[in-house]
């Protein structure tokens, strides 16, 4: 997971390098299109390349809709803010997830998540605002932060309708339909625009960023993802999106790129603190549950 975290957290770099050189629609839908083709030789290798009944198609297209237009909102916000900023406010995404859970699952939050929500949203605005509190009172927000925070309230939606729509098929066959309904999503989406793109005019670091997210940052995360969801419960599995920032930083300092404003780092160590909130929460729930 500590990988997946990295690939994850690289991705947010990559999408802020090539955004401006082709539009997101387009972006997405070639990373979309790329993933749905890479991971068609593993199902038809498994026997699952088959199409499911129009009801589970339906459920498929709902998921995929989420997702489609978080990327959308991710490549566009990264035009106007940054990488680290993103990858804050995405910290935000399980504890949504979680209130939707409880609002339409009826699932318990736990005070341990409640207080991990608290310590991210904190963290997350402080980043947004740059601990400026006439900023946070004015409400000067970036247009690119308050962007990429719409995307997130549409991929917190994600888990609650993969648990709301999953019939106990493998989750190999529902990752490639919700990419396959994405793509149709994107094509409705981008149509207008395809007969309009210099497809040779594109640079060759657009083209290898596209392929750097479809296979690393979407094939090689979700394996991980399915290898240690077993071992470790959603939760905790969820909980490692809390690295991000630090990854972010650590990915941008290595590059070279330097670190953000020293107002953010506060910010950011709270957020950090939140993964240790969960981790510890989950594991004592764990332990009760195996206390005769």
């Amino acid at each position: 997971m500590l990988l997946a975290a990295i690939l994850v957290s690289s991705s947010f770099i990559v999408g802020k390098a090539i955004t401006h050189g082709l539009d997101p629609a387009i972006l997405t839908l070639i990373r979309f299109g790329l993933a749905t083709l890479f991971f068609a030789p593993v199902l038809a290798a498994k026997k699952l390349l088959f199409l499911p009944p129009v009801r589970q198609l339906l459920g498929y297209s709902t998921i995929s809709a989420t997702t489609v237009l978080f990327f959308w909102c991710m490549f566009e916000s990264l035009r106007y803010t940054s990488a680290v900023n993103t990858s804050v406010i995405f910290t935000l995404t399980p504890g949504i997830s979680g209130i939707y859970s409880a609002l339409f699952l009826k699932e318990l939050l736990g005070r341990n998540r409640i207080w991990a929500l608290l310590f991210g949203m904190t963290g997350a605005l402080w980043v947004i605002f740059q601990g400026d509190l006439n900023r946070l009172l004015a409400m000067d927000i970036n247009h690119g932060d308050l962007l990429f925070l719409l995307g997130c309230f549409l991929m917190a939606a994600y888990t609650p309708l993969v648990k709301k729509f999953h019939r106990q098929e493998s989750m190999l066959v529902m990752t490639f339909w919700v990419l396959c309904t994405g793509v149709g999503w994107l094509l409705l989406l981008s149509y207008p625009k395809l007969a309009t793109i210099d497809w040779q005019g594109i640079e060759f670091r657009i083209w290898a960023g596209i392929l750097y997210l479809a296979f690393f940052s979407t094939i090689v995360t979700f394996y991980l993802t399915h290898l240690a969801t077993p071992y470790l419960g959603p939760t905790r599995v969820m909980a490692y999106s809390y690295f991000y920032p630090s990854f972010v930083l650590a990915i941008n300092w290595i590059l070279g790129n330097g670190l953000p404003p020293l107002a953010t780092l506060p910010g950011i160590l709270v957020v950090s603190l939140s993964i240790i909130v969960l981790q510890r929460g989950q594991a004592r729930f764990a332990n009760d549950q195996n206390t005769p």
